[in-house]
């Protein structure tokens, strides 16, 4: 195994890459862990806490060939069942 940054995996220049056959854009953990924190947030609006959710299941087959939940586990219980409802695969 070697070590990478960010810019060995998609160099500046280039905003998405295929991984496991799926074209996934740059920025697409960071937009599902910022629609997980909407999503959980007790103050967030109804239709943006829904809005995130739709968001997070839109990702969750990105994040599947991508293999992040292989690697980290999601912490809070409400927001794991959520992934594994609707994505049991993308989260194995």
């Amino acid at each position: 195994m070697r070590t990478m940054r960010a810019e060995d995996v998609l160099p500046d220049d280039i905003n998405s890459g295929e991984f496991k056959g799926m074209t996934i854009r740059k920025g697409t953990v960071a937009a599902f862990l910022a629609n997980a924190r909407t999503w959980l947030d007790a103050n967030a609006a109804p239709d943006a806490t829904a809005t995130a959710g739709a968001r997070i299941v839109e990702a969750l087959p990105a994040l599947g060939a991508l293999g992040l939940f292989e690697i980290l586990h999601i912490a809070d219980p409400r927001l794991r069942a959520f992934v594994e409802q609707h994505g049991a695969a993308a989260a194995e």
